[in-house]
């Protein structure tokens, strides 16, 4: 059976990736071009600033529009499916577990638990950026910190899990469900406290004068690129899961009812 469930979650996944591929094509690819447009202006100012001569002008690797179209759909389509997988695994892991909850129930609760823990949680304290914009200096420092926040939002989620189940004979399952959502809150809020805030996108540029010769990084664009990241990732999810839900109670209620072992012993 569980054989089984992964291939649907890998199946799920490449379908949620193309769909968000759709999304992000036609949404987030044009925010994505004007971030690269004021990078390339960005330079140009800031080379006739310092008066660099003989600049000379890289050739991209793959061109935009193959980046922007078998690029950008080839990866959202792996990532799907990996995170297909994954998903998969995590919905065995929970059957059985999870109290009372349907086959197709507990598919939603772990789409919507990942897109808490692996994005939403983790993007409050370090936002998306465009691909073009961020200090090439800090990146390393920035992926660790982000990093940190999506291990430590994915152990908060479990144990949040823990205790709501822990405190449901004491308290009953929605004052359980409340008192554990205040504890995983309350943590995530301390972490992003403690972690730092590492600046990313441009100031101004200015001369040795003070003058502003070229202006700091729109915040519409910004806003809109972060907006539509969410949106893509909450699309993944939740088309992962819808997709998912339906295979999976397919396999599970057979051997719910022939008294298959749900998960191995």
């Amino acid at each position: 059976m569980e054989q089984k469930l992964v291939l649907r979650g890998l199946l799920a996944g490449a379908l949620a990736g193309l769909v968000t591929f759709l999304f992000a094509r036609i949404f987030a690819e044009p925010i994505i071009q004007k971030a690269i447009d004021y990078e390339g202006a960005r330079d140009a100012a800031q080379d006739a600033l310092d008066k660099t001569a003989g600049h000379e002008e890289h050739a991209e690797v793959f061109t935009r529009t193959v980046q922007a179209n078998l690029g950008l759909g080839a990866g959202l389509i792996l990532f799907g499916a990996a995170m297909g997988v994954l998903f998969a695994i995590a919905y065995v892991v929970c059957l059985g577990r999870v109290g009372r909850l349907q086959p197709r129930s507990i598919a939603l609760a772990v789409a919507g638990g990942a897109f808490l823990a692996l994005y939403l949680v983790p993007f409050l304290k370090y936002p998306a950026n465009p691909p073009a914009i961020g200090d090439e200096d800090t990146i390393q420092q920035r992926s660790s910190y982000y990093l940190l926040m999506v291990v430590a939002s994915i152990l908060f989620l479990v144990l949040t899990v823990w205790l709501g189940k822990r405190l449901r004979a004491r308290f009953g399952a929605w004052n359980a469900t409340l008192i554990a959502g205040g504890v995983f809150i309350a943590a995530t809020a301390i972490v992003m406290l403690v972690l730092p805030r590492v600046a990313e996108t441009p100031e101004p540029l200015t001369d040795a004068t003070g003058k502003i010769v070229f202006p700091g990084f729109p915040a519409d664009v910004l806003f809109r690129f972060r907006l539509y990241s969410v949106g893509a990732q909450a699309l993944l999810w939740g088309v992962l899961g819808l997709v998912f839900a339906p295979l999976a109670d397919r396999v599970v209620r057979p051997a719910m009812r022939s008294a298959e072992p749900l998960v191995p012993a």
